[in-house]
């Protein structure tokens, strides 16, 4: 029978994981059964929230059992099918595994449209994270002309796409991130009006404030920590704060204590929503539909960062914690078979 790789969670992580978390196994190939199809892994992506999905903690995505692979999103071939809706050759993409082959049941996958795009933006701009920012900020966060904009994370896969919609919105943009590099690629190529190297600062609050010296009317977050703690007194009457991620905290031991802030929130009356991409399933035509357009027509700009090779794919991943990549990280895994 033939074989294929996959990545398997060894251990728990305390703090930031470690290769020493990750298994790479050899085990026999999947077969499809009916309604199913075996797919051949091209990209794999790797996200923050999978640091949850190693804690064995109750959350909104089920933790990862010790001893099993991990999941992932992938962007891949059709090589066997057993189901009506996918032939040999067809590209797929959908919620399958760290592996460079997978058995899923078609009603799982969604064909990728190469006429959108390169096909490993399925993954990034024209997948989950293009179609996270696009209803956490025109629906969750609403940007109107004239606003300013606030993006954690903004050189990020979601980040540098919201901050682009709310420029589309006539909002003025101020993103947050981690090196003059990504300061130069929010400014120079993407139009954000500022960006802050908060690693360059010594005063993120003061930063923050000579930024945006009308108040924040909508912060996009994907960090929480000391940047929400800048962002928190520059709150204007009405503001909206769109909850998408706390990458800061991912790797904590203790949660810090609070919520101290809240009192902000009475002054300022703003709304504070967290959101899921999940909650708008029956949406993401609608979204993949307008992000096509707008990356066609040079209206929104993206890069990917591809980690070459399958085994590499731990790698990849704990980049995203020393940020590492700049826009959507993948791992490309090329053809197993070769």
């Amino acid at each position: 029978m033939a074989e294929t790789r996959q990545w398997r969670l060894a251990s728990r992580p305390t703090g930031e994981p470690t290769r020493e978390n990750f298994d790479l196994v050899t085990v026999d190939r999947p077969e499809p059964e009916s309604g199913e199809v075996l797919v051949k892994t091209r990209y794999q992506s790797v996200d923050p929230y999978m640091r949850g999905r190693m804690r064995d903690e109750e959350s909104y995505a089920e933790p990862w059992d010790v001893g099993e692979p991990m999941g992932a999103a992938v962007v891949g071939e059709v090589v066997e099918s057993e189901a009506d809706a996918f032939d040999e050759g067809d590209v797929v993409t959908g919620n399958l595994l760290w592996a460079e082959h997978a058995v899923a049941d078609a009603d799982a996958l969604r064909r990728v449209d190469p006429d959108r795009g390169p096909i490993s933006t399925a993954l990034g701009v024209l997948g989950m994270p293009g179609v996270t920012a696009y209803f956490g900020t025109l629906d969750v966060a609403e940007p109107r002309p004239g606003d300013t904009v606030v993006v954690s994370a903004a050189a990020g896969a979601v980040g540098s796409v919201a901050g682009q919609l709310a420029r589309l919105s006539g909002a003025r943009v101020v993103g947050t991130a981690g090196s003059d590099e990504k300061v130069d690629w929010l400014t120079d190529d993407l139009g954000f009006d500022e960006a802050i190297n908060y690693d360059e600062t010594d005063d993120l609050s003061g930063a923050m404030a000579d930024a945006c010296p009308d108040g924040i009317d909508v912060y996009f977050d994907n960090v929480g920590g000391p940047i929400t703690d800048a962002v928190w007194p520059l709150l204007n009457v009405r503001s909206r704060v769109a909850v998408c991620g706390q990458i800061a905290l991912y790797n904590a031991t203790e949660v810090p204590t609070g919520p101290r802030k809240l009192g902000k929130l009475v002054e300022s009356r703003a709304r504070v929503e967290g959101f899921l991409v999940g909650d708008y399933e029956g949406r993401w035509d609608e979204a993949l539909d307008r992000l096509a357009a707008f990356v066609r027509d040079g209206r929104i700009r993206y890069r990917e960062n591809a980690v070459e090779g399958f085994e590499n794919a731990p790698d990849a991943f704990l980049g995203l914690f020393e940020g590492e990549n700049v826009g959507k990280q993948l791992v490309r895994v090329g053809d197993p078979d070769e």
